[in-house]
C-alpha cells in the first residue's frame, strides 16, 4: 500500500510495478506456517509442504499440540508411517481439554507415540546425510536424542503482513501477532481499507468464516445491506481419525465466563453402530463416541458449549450449529427424539 490512499502498488515476479487506483481496499492474503527458531529449523517442513513431497515421508516427527499437527500425525499413521507428535504442553489448545484427552488416547491407541513436555532443540542430518537427528528436552529437562526421516513443524500460523506497507499507511497492527485491527464491519483505522479472514486480529482461523466474512462485506460495499458478518456461534471440526466437532464454550471458557457455581456439565459416552461392526469383523480398535454438553444453571438451562467426539462428527456439528444460534436449552435437546441408529 502506498501512503496515497486511493494508490496501490503492485509488483509482479518479474519486477514490474504497476500503480492502481481504488476506492476500496480489500486485505485477505491469509498466513503462513511458522517455523521454530532452533538450529537446523531449514531441515523441516510444514503442513504447506506435506502434500508434494516427491518421496514417502518415512518414519515422521510432528511438532505442536495444534488441530494441524494432530490432523496430520492422525492421516500419517493411518496411512502406515510411523509417526510421533511432539508437544512442549497441552493439546490442543483453546478447546475443551476433555476432549483433547478423547483424542489423543485414541491416537495414541492406533499407533501415535506422543512426546508430551518435549521441546526440540536442534536439528542435522546424520552422517550419511539421510535422516535427521533431532535434539529434545524430556520432561525430566535432559537432552535426548532421536533420528526420524522427516521433521513436520505445526507449531501455528502468521499472517502474511509484513511488506505491505500497512505502517506506512497508517493501519494499525496489533503487537504481538502483527493482524490488521478491524471492527465489526472488517474495517482497519484507515478509511476504504478492510481485513477479512487470518489476517484479521479476533476472528476465527477459519476457511468458512472468511468466506461469509468477504461475501457479507461485498453486500454491505455493493448492495443494500448493511448488517455485519456474525462470528459468534461458529461451529468447527478436527479431522483427527476421532473426529471431534464444538460449537460454544469449552468448560474452561465456561467456567471463566459464567462461574463454576453457574454451569452444569452433561456427559454421554456411546458406541457408535458404524465403529463397533468395524471392531467386530476386523479387530480394530472401535472409536468410541463422546458429547458433552455445558449449560448455564442461571438463564434456563441454555446450551453454553456442545462437543462431540465420535464418526461424522462435522457432518453432526453442523445441525446442532442451527439450534445452538436459536438459543438452544438442554430441555430442548433431551427432548428431541433421535433417528436410530445414528451417532447424532
Amino acid at each position: 500500500l502506498c501512503s496515497d490512499p486511493d494508490i496501490v502498488l503492485a509488483r509482479y515476479a518479474d519486477g514490474k510495478e504497476e500503480r492502481i487506483r481504488t476506492q476500496n481496499t480489500l486485505i485477505a492474503v491469509g498466513g503462513r506456517p511458522k517455523l521454530l527458531d532452533i538450529p537446523g529449523a531449514h531441515l523441516c517442513i510444514t503442513s504447506d509442504d506435506i502434500f508434494s513431497l516427491r518421496r514417502p515421508p518415512g518414519k515422521t516427527l510432528v511438532v505442536g499440540g495444534s488441530y494441524v499437527s494432530l490432523e496430520c500425525a492422525g492421516f500419517l499413521t493411518h496411512l502406515g508411517f510411523d509417526t510421533t507428535v511432539m508437544a512442549r504442553s497441552i493439546y490442543l489448545r483453546g478447546f475443551d481439554q476433555d476432549m483433547s484427552r478423547e483424542v489423543v488416547s485414541q491416537m495414541g491407541s492406533n499407533g501415535t507415540r506422543f512426546f508430551t513436555a518435549c521441546r526440540p532443540t536442534g536439528i542435522q542430518r546424520d552422517q550419511d546425510g539421510q535422516r535427521l537427528l533431532v535434539n529434545f528436552t524430556n520432561p525430566e529437562g535432559s537432552e535426548d536424542t532421536e533420528d526420524f526421516d522427516t521433521v513436520l513443524l505445526a507449531v501455528g500460523r502468521e499472517p502474511c503482513t509484513l511488506n505491505l506497507g500497512l505502517e506506512e499507511r497508517g493501519i494499525t497492527i496489533h503487537d504481538k501477532t502483527r493482524k490488521i485491527i478491524v471492527d465489526e464491519y472488517e474495517r482497519s483505522s484507515v478509511e476504504g481499507v478492510y481485513a477479512i479472514g487470518d489476517v484479521a486480529y479476533g476472528r476465527p482461523e477459519l476457511t468458512p468464516t472468511a468466506i461469509a466474512g468477504g461475501r457479507a462485506l461485498s453486500r454491505r460495499l455493493f448492495g443494500d445491506e448493511t448488517r455485519p458478518c456474525d462470528y459468534k456461534g461458529v461451529a468447527t471440526t478436527i479431522f483427527t481419525p476421532l473426529e471431534y466437532s464444538c460449537i460454544g464454550l469449552s468448560e474452561e471458557e465456561a467456567v471463566r465466563d459464567h462461574g463454576e457455581e453457574n454451569i452444569e456439565v452433561y456427559h454421554s459416552y456411546f458406541a457408535p453402530l458404524e465403529s463397533s461392526m468395524v471392531q467386530s469383523m476386523s479387530g480394530e480398535t472401535a472409536d468410541k463416541g463422546y458429547v458433552k454438553c455445558i449449560v448455564n444453571k442461571v438463564d434456563n438451562l441454555r446450551v453454553l458449549g456442545l462437543h462431540y467426539t465420535g464418526p461424522h462428527a462435522g457432518e453432526v456439528m453442523q445441525g446442532f450449529a442451527v439450534a445452538y444460534k436459536m438459543g438452544m436449552t438442554y430441555s430442548d435437546l433431551s427432548e428431541t427424539i433421535g433417528i436410530h441408529p445414528t451417532s447424532a
